[in-house]
């Protein structure tokens, strides 16, 4: 088994209760269901994701589809997982951690300074701008590869209403997009002296 090994073999082989083809799944699905988990706010997006893929490996013998009914079946676990996670916050009380990066006693490591200028902030911060609803929808058929009809049964929605956030996402994420590319030409252009 390797990482092109058909969908249906690495599912029956999982089945079986080989080790390989766990690893093969989490391998392959485990930044798509992380994604979401993190775009929806989870306080513990990676434990969130190891519940999920515990949950459905414990579930394989009574699943029943193709890779896309099985991502479909992921992120409707991760989205129950992520509800228990809201109400599970709302119950606890309300605590102050210690957040490492903004300890000013201690210098930011060279991979979080790397980290920090790269894409997956910008990603979050353009994620940030978009309504729950549009995230949910961005994250689920990018991350989570799956079509309109799957990501609308798992948001309790139309799909034609998926549809109209998916179109307002991209629209909002367009317009933030090139309007940072004009404030950064603007800039440019003063800084050399160009009105």
């Amino acid at each position: 088994m390797n990482d092109l090994t058909p969908f249906g073999d690495l599912l029956e082989a999982a089945r079986d209760g080989h080790g390989q083809a766990f690893t093969l799944l989490w391998q392959r699905y485990a930044r798509g269901v992380a994604a979401f988990a993190r775009s929806r706010g989870a306080e513990e997006p990676d434990e969130l994701t190891s519940d999920v893929f515990v949950a459905v490996f414990r579930s394989l013998g009574e699943f029943v589809g193709d890779e896309t009914a099985f991502r479909g079946f992921l992120f409707t676990v991760a989205r129950r997982r992520l509800v228990d996670d809201v109400r599970r916050r709302r119950r606890r009380p309300l605590t102050a951690t210690w957040d490492s990066r903004a300890d000013q006693r201690r210098a930011a490591s060279a991979e979080e300074v790397v980290m920090g200028l790269g894409s997956e902030s910008r990603a979050r911060d353009l994620l940030a701008g978009l309504t729950p609803d549009q995230r949910d929808v961005l994250v689920l058929r990018i991350f989570g590869e799956l079509p309109l009809e799957q990501v609308a049964a798992i948001l309790g929605k139309r799909q034609g209403a998926v549809k109209a956030l998916q179109h307002r996402a991209l629209a909002t994420l367009r317009r933030t997009v090139f309007d940072s590319t004009d404030d950064h030409t603007d800039d440019h252009d003063q800084e050399r002296g160009r009105p």
